[in-house]
């Protein structure tokens, strides 16, 4: 019964999506852009390597912008309209229509990654490439899509309005993203205790997502994003607890 609410909550989310130009939109801009950050600013041609690094270096650029984009309706738009309480009002688990909705997104996500597999099978033909690499790199960027798309549909129940929501969303993937990076401790400066340093460079996406796209696969960065994702869906569900009689 469980399932088939989730997998109800599921088929209507994605099917909204392609009932606007929202999913064709993100998923013929991601098709154009991921190419081409690859290969002209990451230079693909020049690196003279069968390999996706160009692609995998850019990406989490990428996706800080359009999984905020893709998340900020899921929320937001049912408030907006005034469909959140109808929503609620259904004998449907608070987590079910939390999780149905993430899972829709995801599912986009993830489409719009597999538009990129022909670049894949290009270095192979063009070359002798590590396909385990490859392999892991798109499980890092499946994981960190859905890290970015969990932390908008959070910030998606804090408002009504749609721009906003894709704004908050943006800026906290931009911090997730940067967290970790030197300009980040060098600006916490000297004075600040280790375990500070160490604690905000341990929540950087990035630094989870580049152990993946080099091939290696452990554990704590795996629990990293399964921790984002659930964490990001449960500040949602609570958010929309104490919203569900409020309307907008």
């Amino acid at each position: 019964m469980m399932v088939d609410t989730l997998h109800a909550v599921y088929r209507r989310e994605l099917t909204s999506y392609f009932q606007t130009p929202l999913a064709y939109v993100f998923l013929g801009f991601f098709a154009a852009a991921a190419p081409a950050f690859a290969f002209y600013t990451g230079r693909f041609f020049d690196t003279n390597r069968a390999d996706l690094a160009p692609l995998f270096d850019y990406l989490p650029l990428l996706l800080v912008i359009l999984m905020p984009a893709l998340a900020m309706r899921s929320w937001a738009e049912e408030r907006d309209r005034g469909t959140l309480e109808f929503l609620m009002a259904l004998p449907i688990p608070l987590w079910a229509a939390t999780l149905g909705k993430f899972l829709a997104s995801w599912t986009v996500a993830a489409a719009a990654l597999v538009l990129t597999f022909p670049m894949w099978m290009a270095v192979n033909y063009l070359g002798s490439p590590d396909n385990t690499a490859i392999a892991t790199g798109y499980l890092g960027a499946l994981l960190l899509s859905g890290g970015y798309l969990a932390v908008g549909q959070a910030l998606s129940a804090t408002t009504s309005n749609q721009v906003i929501a894709f704004v908050l969303g943006a800026g906290a993937c931009f911090l997730l993203t940067m967290a970790g990076l030197p300009i980040v401790q060098s600006a916490l400066g000297d004075g600040a205790p280790a375990f500070v340093s160490e604690f905000v460079a341990g929540l950087s996406a990035l630094e989870h997502y580049d152990a993946m796209r080099y091939g290696v696969v452990s554990l704590p960065d795996l629990l990293y994003f399964v921790g984002l994702i659930a964490v990001s869906l449960s500040i949602a569900g609570l958010l929309i607890a104490d919203r569900r009689g409020g309307g907008r």
